[in-house]
């Protein structure tokens, strides 16, 4: 997740802070930022593109290994 992101996930939940405690939403932001910087690391997430390079390594992989079948199957 990106920091934009993560900011502006953290203002939308501040907003639900009830008017008569407003006044502590800078505290309560940054323990919410706190929050779910701490819950996306233990996510072990990765971006989109770590993603796409692991996906390209595994098509690559599914071709090869389709070849060596065929080539095993002739074999017999």
């Amino acid at each position: 997740m990106t920091n934009d992101a993560l900011e502006n996930l953290t203002k939308r939940i501040s907003s639900l802070i009830p008017g008569d405690v407003k006044h502590l939403q800078e505290d309560i932001e940054s323990n919410v930022r706190s929050l779910l910087q701490s819950t996306l690391t233990k996510m072990n997430l990765v971006t989109r593109e770590e993603f796409d390079v692991q996906s390209a390594v595994l098509q690559r992989t599914r071709e090869k290994l389709e070849e060596l079948e065929k080539i095993v199957s002739q074999l017999k």
